[in-house]
């Protein structure tokens, strides 16, 4: 179930920030998995590589702000995941496999019909040669955009949440925050916005219509 963290006050939502993997897009975990498969390399590969291995979360950490660019974290990555992985556009290999979450592109739409400003958050993995969201195409419905890598700093650094706030021109008590990760809400929480963890995206839409009073309606697959 999902679980709104925050303390709301008094004052209504205008705003909605939505961070980007695993919000935005489906579980990555699947196709990381697939992709393992395909390389012939252990199912929990990626995870292991970029969390598990000693070097691989702090590389992952300087892609995120900027300091490592995508093309040298492939070349500085694959040799992490298993002898013989091709660097090339590895980023864009796995991430490209993810499906995008269309029940809640549908809820960002209906809320900024409904005239919420969007923002999002997100913790950059890179934009070239692999762009993530031209990849989803989702880059145009935000009012506000707020990549780690372009700003120098991540979540779950207070700084980065103030930042979205002076973007928006709103109060945290005005804001509604959605992360897939526990660790990135406390401090949106702090600056009294309304905190919502992703699981399920049916359970996410479904809290996010109740809190903005919206409806999430899919396109017409014609």
């Amino acid at each position: 179930m999902l679980k709104p963290t925050g303390t709301a006050d008094h004052q209504a939502p205008r705003a909605l920030i939505l961070n980007f993997a695993g919000v935005l897009t489906a579980d990555p975990l699947p196709a990381q998995r697939t992709w393992a498969a395909s390389e012939g390399l252990h199912a929990e590969a990626w995870r292991t590589a970029l969390s598990d291995v000693a070097v691989g979360r702090p590389l992952y950490s300087e892609l995120e702000i900027g300091r490592l660019s995508q093309a040298e974290w492939n070349v500085k990555t694959a040799p992490l995941l298993g002898a013989g992985v091709d660097p090339t556009n590895l980023m864009g290999r796995v991430w490209s496999q993810v499906p995008a979450a269309r029940r809640m592109a549908a809820l960002a739409r209906a809320a900024k019909e409904a005239g919420y400003r969007l923002a999002l958050l997100s913790n950059s993995f890179g934009l070239d040669p692999f762009n993530p969201y031209e990849h989803v195409g989702i880059w145009d419905l935000f009012d506000v955009h707020v990549i780690s890598e372009a700003v120098g700093m991540a979540k779950p650094d207070p700084a980065i949440y103030r930042l979205t706030l002076d973007r928006l021109g709103l109060p945290g008590e005005a804001c509604v925050f959605v992360d897939d990760h526990p660790a990135n809400l406390p401090p949106a929480a702090a600056l009294g916005i309304t905190t919502v963890l992703a699981t399920d995206e049916d359970d996410t839409v479904a809290e996010l219509e109740s809190l903005l009073g919206v409806t999430a309606a899919l396109p017409v697959q014609g």
